[in-house]
């Protein structure tokens, strides 16, 4: 998870983080039940980190719950084994 993380901030690729998320809990997936474990423990930490700092910062006006629910949908996407190529924008370096 932690070197799809560092890609995403390197790539800097608009429309690219939903690829990153699910590749990087398939990533984690592909090291066994220890790992798709941990990737969900991650990915939820974060998602839940990153409402309550929207929260704070936008009131409870819903700002980025959509985005937060697709996010989610990318890292089980990702943990269930299925391709994250799926997520993969156009035009992304194939270094990634």
């Amino acid at each position: 998870m932690l070197r799809a993380y560092h890609d995403m901030i390197e790539a800097n690729y608009i429309g690219a983080d939903k690829y990153f998320h699910a590749r990087g809990n398939y990533d984690a997936a592909q090291r066994g039940p220890g790992g798709a474990w941990a990737a969900k423990v991650i990915s939820d930490g974060r998602e839940n980190f990153q409402r309550f700092t929207d929260r704070l910062k936008f009131g409870d006006s819903g700002h980025g719950e959509a985005d937060s629910r697709a996010d989610q949908a990318a890292n089980e996407w990702g943990r269930s084994g299925k391709d994250p190529n799926h997520f993969r924008p156009h035009g992304l370096p194939d270094k990634y």
